[in-house]
């Protein structure tokens, strides 16, 4: 298990969901964690605390990252807090589903700015100060449905999909300076997004992936903290669906 002692890492929208699930195997593995938020500071700190409670460093810092200025301080109480950052995870994200003829304009922007917009905001912060010490990792959480679309979400999968060029654009960018590059694309995940479904459909759902159910948080916490490690040094640019097998190829 790829140890990650004496490293900072930011997780984006870290208060619930995938988000905790990463924040939380982080700072299990060592990392001290910087635990971002824009909504509710309650769950944020309490991310937090479980983090200290197994012995590891956090901080929850409020910053709405799809405002630059915004992501910028986020990274800036980061370095202040614990002297550097060595590991940028763009979570953060949200939904506005819709058929695109019902979209309005207010729900494609929504999506993309706190999706896409914030990743671009936060790494381009990240990258100033990875780049001076010649070492980072950058990890961005996309989707299935950035690699295959998915019906009544054109912004999301938009979103998602502009995630995965982004990636191997940076990649090939700051490679040189020994900054990875990478992105996660979960499949059908146990959160607090999902867990409104109703249980035939989700069942339904579950008859199609190949392992024969959906995911849960802590495995693409997992996913990401290999990614974050020096188990991972040589691979950038490379998109590491944890899906269960539902998108092959």
């Amino acid at each position: 298990m790829g140890q990650l002692t004496d490293k900072v890492a930011v997780v984006t929208g870290a208060g619930r969901g995938i988000g905790r699930a990463i924040a939380l195997e982080l700072g299990k593995r060592g990392a001290a964690v910087v635990v971002n938020y824009n909504a509710s500071a309650e769950a944020a700190n309490g991310v937090v605390a479980d983090i200290v409670a197994q012995g590891g460093k956090a901080v929850a810092v409020k910053a709405d990252v799809s405002v630059m200025a915004e992501a910028e301080a986020l990274i800036k109480a980061a370095v202040d807090q614990f002297g550097k950052i060595d590991i940028l995870v763009n979570n953060a994200g949200t939904t506005r589903d819709n058929l695109i003829m019902l979209m309005s304009e207010s729900e494609w922007d929504t999506v993309l700015d706190t999706n896409l917009k914030s990743v671009w905001n936060c790494s381009k912060a990240a990258s100033k100060a990875m780049m001076r010490k010649k070492y980072g990792r950058i990890i961005n959480i996309t989707s299935i449905s950035g690699i295959a679309g998915q019906g009544g979400q054109t912004n999301y999968s938009a979103s998602k999909a502009g995630i995965i060029g982004f990636t191997k654009a940076l990649a090939r960018e700051i490679g040189p300076r020994s900054i990875t590059v990478n992105a996660v694309a979960p499949g059908l995940v146990h959160t607090d997004m999902t867990a409104n479904l109703p249980e035939d459909m989700a069942e339904q759902s579950g008859k199609s992936i190949p392992l024969g159910r959906w995911g849960t948080p802590e495995e693409i916490g997992q996913a990401v903290a290999f990614l974050a490690s020096d188990d991972a040094a040589y691979i950038t640019g490379h998109v590491l669906s944890v899906d269960g097998g539902l998108i092959m190829g």
